[in-house]
């Protein structure tokens, strides 16, 4: 009977973070939602940068602390470990939710493309970067991600297989495509607000320092195969050749 109800909540926790993480993309995109990152009514400038850092801090603590490995090592003295990647996933999908629920819009105009055809081509850019983002997730393992390969195995009692180290496709170009799809999604912007702007910079900023964190675990965990892909491959940019196959089955864009 646990094992089911561990099964239930790493279904419930990957459900709550899919819808999430659509409405975020629609958020970002202004697209069609209740609530987008330009929209609503403006409060005070300094209210609205005030409220947003803080909203954008606790979510990458959230992400960064509990995702650390001395942070598992004592959480899971607390919560079985077949469930402690789905409740990493929901607390940071709570974390998202709550930047999205309570962002406070900052319209003021940046930059704005009028070409019709430009800016068409942004947005177009900006949804291939989600696409980035989610694809990258399956080329390395979406399901042991979010969690559900654990309960699974939990469910049928079998153990989790060694991490592996490969780079499939996107890993052969750059080591953390994840982190690139971000970017480019929340950078291409035919429409740049301050609001969208300041989003942009901090949660670029807070990628930088997420990955110099991942990639000290990764060599810990992989050893001289990391150093040697760090080596031959760039980080976000793909300007130096990979020389050969390298073999990393981990989470490139968020360290279990």
């Amino acid at each position: 009977m646990s094992r089911l109800i561990a099964l239930v909540y790493g279904l419930l926790s990957y459900a709550f973070f899919f819808v999430t993480f659509l409405y975020a993309l629609c958020f970002v995109e202004n697209f069609v939602v209740p609530k987008a990152i330009d929209s609503g009514t403006a409060p005070p400038f300094t209210e609205a940068a005030i409220v947003n850092l803080v909203l954008m801090s606790l979510f990458a603590i959230q992400h960064s602390v509990m995702a650390r490995r001395q942070f598992k090592q004592w959480w899971t003295r607390f919560v079985p470990k077949s469930v402690e990647r789905s409740t990493y996933v929901l607390f940071a999908t709570l974390a998202l939710a709550l930047l999205c629920w309570q962002w406070r819009p900052m319209p003021q105009v940046i930059w704005r493309v009028e070409n019709p055809d430009l800016a068409n081509v942004l947005v177009v850019f900006s949804l291939a970067g989600w696409l980035m983002v989610l694809t990258s997730t399956f080329l390395i393992n979406h399901f042991e991600l979010f969690g559900l390969h654990q309960v699974a195995n939990n469910l049928t009692g079998r153990a989790m297989p060694a991490p592996r180290f490969r780079t499939p496709l996107f890993y052969q170009f750059v080591r953390h495509p994840i982190y690139l799809g971000f970017i480019i999604a929340f950078w291409a912007a035919p429409v740049m607000t301050v609001g969208h702007l300041l989003f942009a910079g901090v949660t670029t900023a807070y990628i930088i320092v997420g990955i110099l964190l991942e990639e000290r675990d990764l060599v810990d965990m992989f050893g001289d195969d990391y150093r040697r892909y760090r080596q031959r491959v760039s980080m976000l940019l793909p300007w130096r050749k990979s020389a050969s196959t390298g073999t990393a089955q981990t989470q490139s864009g968020t360290v279990r």
